[in-house]
């Protein structure tokens, strides 16, 4: 690499005990982070979380992580979003045993943006990141810098997820066996930052909230609870290039989003972050005996900001934030020919292709050239008829199709059918503007997203960021060959 090493951290993957509620301490799994060489201040450690550290660095910085696995279980890490190789992006073939080391060294090509990163280990991804290992990879570059938006203490990473406690403060995991891993595990209690009924002071000022929904499987419908709208300056890739406006925002599995908020008029209220209700996700079929609703449109209360005093002064969000080089559809080399993938249901599980993860196999139609932009076209037909697994059930199931080693750009969705209330219920949430690394596919939708496949050769995967699809095989690699 041209780059000098600039930081050198130690990640070490342990198990730990914390005070979550009180009473007993709960048990969980975390990253633990040292500074080796360079900026100490790069690594920003919750307290009393199990969320593993935020890195902050600048594009282009070169980084050396060893990650240490003092886990009872193989384990490996994947940069979520982050253009990286193969052997640094955390293919599940790559995990290690306990004991052993893994050694990350690469530079950081992507823009600004909120990143993160987790465990990618098949079968184990779940679990792994349900019992707490997950963290936060912050990018910065001299176009933002530019932009004086809200920083330092104003600049606040939000990690939104579920768990579910037993009466010793334990975390318990796939309580309802077959049924968590074809739906998804869903949690009863709401955490931020590994803290449950989260409350923050803020000062009476503007603040950049980084919102990553950071959950197994929920999806959430964000709302201030006072209406007022949401500023959106940011998704999964980044700045785009202004701001809009959402009176809610749909945020699935593995999805960004940031929010420039001002609070300077607001001394001594309380802005209240909630998920709003929305129609259930349903399954029904003969096997399960008639219907079952899927608890994931339930209301919560996610993050109480009790403003305080006055702050530092608001700078005006600026109308331009970004230059985004948009994808040219001319130049996709299947312009009339979109690579399609379906997802749908293949015996008991859910399936891309009609196929499910093999370790090392990649088909036909799973291989790209490196420089090439392609169409990509994610068929979810759960629900639409085309998700009957052996004619007994019939699932109506989102999908969060994430791509690894790149970022691209959402082209068009159209809704076919299948359970309308809830689409429509949801769908004014999106924002697809910018880029992305994972997008939000409703049963009976077809997404089409533009990527461009740029910068190295190499065997990657793609899969649903619903954790217990994914480990249950709905994932596939797809090669980018030189």
């Amino acid at each position: 690499m041209s780059a000098s090493v600039s930081l050198v951290v130690n990640l070490t993957a342990r198990p730990v005990t914390l005070p979550i509620f009180s009473g007993a301490e709960t048990s969980v799994w975390r990253y633990d982070a040292l500074v080796q060489d360079g900026n100490a201040e790069s690594i920003q450690v919750l307290k009393n979380s199990y969320l593993g550290p935020i890195f902050r660095v600048r594009k282009g910085q070169r980084i050396q992580v060893r990650l240490k696995n003092e886990l009872p279980d193989s384990t490996i890490i994947h940069w979520h979003g982050l253009r990286l190789s193969e052997e640094m992006d955390g293919h599940p073939r790559y995990t290690i045993a306990p004991g052993a080391n893994y050694d990350y060294d690469f530079q950081v090509l992507n823009r600004a943006g909120m990143y993160w990163f987790h465990p990618h280990t098949h079968q184990l991804t779940g679990p792994q990141v349900y019992y707490g290992m997950a963290g936060v990879f912050i990018v910065s570059d001299d176009e933002e810098a530019a932009l004086s938006l809200p920083a330092g203490e104003y600049d606040l990473p939000l990690v939104i997820q579920d768990r579910t406690f037993d009466s010793q403060n334990q975390m318990v995991y796939l309580t309802n066996g077959m049924m968590d891993q074809m739906i998804g595990f869903l949690g009863d209690t709401i955490l931020v930052n590994g803290m449950p009924k989260a409350t923050m002071d803020v000062k009476a000022s503007a603040y950049r909230l980084r919102l990553l929904n950071g959950s197994n499987s929920r999806i959430y419908k964000l709302a201030w609870m006072d209406g007022t709208p949401l500023k959106v300056i940011a998704t999964d890739g980044g700045l785009l290039e202004a701001p809009v406006t959402r009176d809610y925002l749909t945020l699935a599995p593995g999805e960004r989003v940031e929010l420039w908020a001002d609070f300077s008029s607001r001394t001594g209220s309380e802005m209240r972050l909630v998920s709003l209700p929305f129609s259930e996700f349903s399954t029904s079929g003969g096997m399960m005996g008639g219907g079952l609703s899927l608890p994931n449109g339930v209301p919560f209360d996610i993050l109480s900001l009790k403003v305080g005093e006055k702050g530092a002064d608001v700078s005006p969000l600026p109308t331009h934030l970004s230059t985004i080089e948009r994808h040219r559809l001319e130049e996709a080399v299947n312009q009339n020919n979109p690579r399609s993938f379906t997802l749908a249901m293949q015996g008991m599980v859910h399936s891309i292709n009609g196929r499910v993860f093999e370790m090392d196999a990649v088909a036909r139609d799973e291989v790209v050239r490196l420089g090439d932009l392609e169409i990509w076209e994610f068929a979810n037909l759960e629900g639409s008829g085309g998700g009957m697994g052996m004619g007994m059930m019939n699932m109506e199931m989102p999908h969060p199709m994430h791509i690894h080693g790149l970022v691209f750009q959402v082209l068009s969705r159209q809704f076919m059918q299948g359970n309308e209330s809830v689409y429509h219920e949801l769908s004014a949430g999106f924002v697809d503007d910018g880029w992305k690394d994972t997008v939000l596919v409703m049963p009976g939708e077809k997404v089409q997203v533009l990527v461009r496949f740029e910068d190295y050769a190499g065997t990657f995967v793609y899969h649903c960021h619903n954790l217990e699809h994914g480990d249950a095989g709905m994932m596939r690699n797809y090669r980018i060959k030189s």
